[in-house]
């Protein structure tokens, strides 16, 4: 551990990511995990800000990489609008300009003079001869056509001259097969104002989604599938707006695997408002079903029951849970009524203007894959969602603590100042069992907190005040954990 004089300054996680002291920054991020995307008080930048800028891959690695609380802001921007592409970008770091694009940085990132990581790039290129940087970014499909505030593109920035021929070379010849790729006649075409426009709003949309998938604790894997999947429809957003012809829209419907508690309804909610802001969806909201609502007791019941349940999602999502419950093994010679739950459903899934996401634990949902010969052919999106760890599952009880909803039991409650993270993992870890977590999963986290305020209920007197009765402590987690983990069965 470093020692420091009494006099001096204690070492800032940015003293840290500029110097490239990884053990340091390590230490501070174990002691304060919200340090993550801590913002400087003059520029605003954040760790990875200053460590992009500064070529130190390590900490840059390290920080992508992170798995702990909070959820690295990859597109944050400085007081001058630039994100850490932008600043790797200007600086030459090629290295790690290829490591945040392969992160799923957004390569058309806009500065507050509406400059790009190829604007800033270049002009690296140019005070330095080493075009690497815009030649990575090339290969990330970078624009060359985009402009800035005073209406110049990357390549206008460029003298006449020998020394500058490769630049205009690499340049021009990227211009020349964006030109030729699109469709330049008159019908359909849009002006340069009007695609820039359009392009903000594209990007509004993106940081939406960015945004709410921040909340989501852990589903790391997760998220970088739904982000590209996202990019590329506001992409397809894009070329429709340019003129271009890609044919209808076809719903994506998805299914969703995984066990209860690990965020599929959730996620449902933040693609039906993505979904909505593109024009897939007429509305953005998400109508959950189960076997329930949608299969019979007779015969001829089945069908209309699951019909009006569609069209109650018309316009939205249907969320059909426990999906695999409508394909369940035949051990009788009676028919099954949600095998024509199921196909009702699948009749409509052409129709647009509603999306259907079939959700199950990951085996029992091949069953639905293979009822329906027509299922793989128009479900072609599949999600995994995998089960929490300890950390994942004590980042959300501290999360649901520090972010409390009104309509809350805990509303007004508070952590002891005892009740860290480590030491919440360590009590996790410690009272339950994996079978239980794999099981539960953000549920645990639900139930273990109610129990918690419980206990302190029933540990207190008619004569407690002050904080005391709002204090939840260590004591009361350990034991709404060990309540809940009597209580629930594991096979």
């Amino acid at each position: 551990m470093r020692i420091q004089d009494k006099n001096s300054k204690p070492v800032t996680i940015h003293a840290c990511a500029e110097t490239g002291d990884l053990i340091g920054l390590q230490r501070l991020l174990c002691q304060n995990p919200f340090l993550l995307n801590e913002r400087t008080i003059l520029t605003v930048q954040t760790p990875l800000h200053i460590s992009s800028g500064q070529n130190r891959v390590e900490i840059v690695k390290y920080l992508l990489d992170w798995r702990g609380p909070g959820e690295l802001e990859l597109e944050a921007q400085n007081v001058y609008g630039e994100t850490p592409l932008h600043a790797a970008a200007k600086n030459g770091c090629n290295e790690v300009v290829r490591m945040l694009l392969d992160y799923g940085a957004y390569v058309e990132a806009r500065t507050n003079n509406l400059m790009t990581p190829l604007h800033l790039a270049v002009g690296f290129a140019l005070r330095t001869g080493d075009d690497t940087s815009v030649k990575t970014l090339l290969e990330f499909n970078a624009d060359c056509s985009a402009e800035d505030d005073e209406g110049m593109m990357p390549c206008d920035y460029l003298p006449e001259g020998q020394e500058n021929e490769e630049l205009h070379r690499v340049l021009y010849v990227e211009e020349q097969s964006d030109y030729n790729t699109t469709d330049h006649s008159s019908t359909g075409y849009r002006s340069d104002e009007e695609l820039r426009k359009s392009d903000d709003g594209i990007k509004g949309k993106m940081d939406e989604f960015e945004y709410e998938l921040s909340k989501i604790v852990g589903l790391h894997e997760l998220k970088q599938q739904l982000r590209k999947w996202a990019k590329g429809m506001l992409l397809d957003e894009k070329r429709r707006k340019m003129g271009s012809n890609l044919g209808p829209r076809k719903p994506p419907h998805m299914a969703f695997l995984g066990n209860p508690g690990t965020g599929k309804t959730t996620v449902a909610r933040v693609l039906g408002k993505l979904l909505h802001s593109v024009g897939v969806l007429s509305s953005d909201t998400v109508k959950e079903v189960q076997r329930t609502d949608l299969v019979g007791e007779y015969i001829g019941q089945t069908g209309p029951k699951t019909r009006n349940k569609i069209e109650e999602a018309i316009g939205g999502i249907l969320f059909v849970d426990e999906a695999y419950r409508l394909a369940i093994e035949q051990k009788t010679g009676f028919p099954d009524f949600g095998v024509e739950a199921l196909e009702e459903i699948m009749s409509v899934l052409e129709d647009g203007d509603l999306v259907v996401i079939f959700a199950g634990y990951t085996e029992p949902m091949k069953r639905v894959f293979s009822s329906n010969e027509g299922f793989c052919r128009r479900v072609t999106h599949f999600f995994q969602f995998d089960d929490f760890s300890c950390k994942e599952l004590a980042e959300m009880l501290m999360v649901k603590m520090g972010r409390q909803d009104e309509k809350s039991r805990l509303c007004g409650f508070k952590l002891h100042p005892s009740c860290t993270f480590d030491v919440v993992v360590a009590l996790i870890e410690r009272n339950s069992t994996e079978k239980l977590r794999n099981k539960m999963n953000g549920g645990l986290v639900d139930h273990m907190l109610n129990n918690a305020r419980e206990n302190l209920d029933s540990r207190l007197s008619f004569d407690s005040k002050g904080d005391e009765l709002l204090t939840i402590t260590l004591q009361d987690l350990e034991a709404g954990l060990q309540l809940l983990s009597e209580r629930v069965k594991v096979d």
